[in-house]
């Protein structure tokens, strides 16, 4: 880590009031699905007032209030009011859902395991987009168990994806648990095992906006990702299957920079999604370690929140919510419109499959897939 990294970590830790008892999860009732599912919310919190809202359906994260640098509290993600909302619009927005089977697009939905072709329901023309159709983030999941221990409070949700599900071979039990740290971190570690080789790629699609959900742009916002390439898309957001590096491009975020000084860049790889929503493959020396790496730091100057990601995968999609166009009203009573939030999804790359060059996303039976990806909030 380098001085100023150190300097700045060490302002944003000794900004927060230190913790005086251990983080605790409570539940309530979140209504019921049109199918008459139940829906609960978990809510986990810590003495120095972080805490994080996942409701059952979709795993999606409805919540996480941080203070400002002045001890304000803020809801920091994008979300709907009502269970309602999410059912009639998370199909094709995602606020904070889990993503399965496969996070990100899977060329003409279409891949080769073992000598067999699979193919997958299209939903992103001429791809399949984020596992496909009613994917893992409109399912109910179980609750396997919620724990409160030194370290922590958490909840592991549970859901098994039947051989077959949008085309996916193999039934993949998955299993999700979020805990939140006194040291105000969020860590979402993902399992998963099959009992047919399958691929697997999961991420947490949440939308963030360290000024608070429904105050506006994140244009001024500052972004830095440690990466030194990505992999560029065709048109339709395919990879091309290169490594290149982002060196003289504005895709070149090793410094933080503000999130609007290039979106209005001719660049192709902009101009393509109408914004960011870009793979970048992250600087690492090892990606299965066990130990998240730094990849991303956000910080929001007018409030002095500071968001860091640490993460084992290896890449991160960064995306400025190009898809928002106002037809969606959030939990705040706000229409909600491009960057009025900004993504960052630790996953691997896009179409891996299909690409022999990109870390693999395959899964066999007798192993486990686990990544996990840490959040951690601050205050500078």
């Amino acid at each position: 880590m380098t001085p100023f990294f150190r300097s700045f970590a060490a302002l944003c830790a000794a900004a927060l009031p230190l913790a005086t008892s251990a983080a605790t999860v409570t539940s309530s009732p979140y209504g019921a699905t049109q199918q008459g599912q139940p829906v609960v919310q978990y809510t986990l919190a810590n003495a120095r007032g972080v805490s994080i809202s996942c409701i059952t359906y979709g795993g999606i994260v409805t919540r996480i209030d941080v203070p400002d640098r002045r001890g304000r509290r803020a809801d920091i993600v994008l979300g709907f009011a009502s269970l309602a909302d999410y059912e009639r619009y998370n199909g094709d927005i995602h606020f904070g859902s889990l993503i399965g089977r496969y996070a990100n697009r899977i060329a003409q939905g279409r891949f080769t395991l073992d000598g067999h072709t699979y193919q997958l329901p299209i939903n992103d023309p001429p791809n399949t987009l984020h596992g496909g159709p009613h994917g893992f983030d409109e399912k109910v999941w179980t609750v396997v168990r919620t724990f409160q221990n030194g370290n922590g409070a958490g909840v592991q949700l549970r859901y098994v994806s039947p051989d077959n599900e949008n085309g996916f071979p193999g039934t993949l039990t998955v299993d999700v648990t979020y805990t939140l740290t006194d040291d105000n971190e969020v860590r979402i570690d993902y399992r998963a095992k099959t009992d047919k080789p399958t691929v697997v790629n999961l991420t947490n699609h949440s939308y963030f906006n360290l000024a608070g959900e429904g105050s506006g742009s994140v244009e001024n916002q500052l972004i830095m990702i440690a990466a030194s390439s990505y992999t560029p898309t065709r048109a339709d957001s395919i990879p091309t299957g290169e490594i290149a590096s982002v060196e003289g491009t504005p895709l070149d975020l090793r410094a933080l920079t503000p999130i609007g000084a290039r979106l209005r860049s001719a660049f192709p790889q902009l101009r393509y999604a109408r914004g960011y929503d870009n793979n970048f493959k992250l600087n690492k020396s090892s990606q299965h370690d066990g130990e998240p790496s730094f990849a991303a730091r956000a910080y929001d100057p007018a409030s002095g929140r500071v968001l860091d990601v640490y993460t084992t995968q290896p890449g991160l999609q960064f995306y400025t919510a190009n898809g928002l166009n106002g037809s969606a009203v959030g939990v705040s009573g706000t229409a909600y419109r491009q960057t009025d939030a900004f993504a960052l999804e630790a996953e691997h790359f896009p179409d891996s499959p299909n690409h022999a060059s990109f870390p693999s996303t395959e899964l066999r039976p007798g192993d486990e897939y686990h990544e996990v990806t840490v959040w951690k909030f601050g205050v500078r």
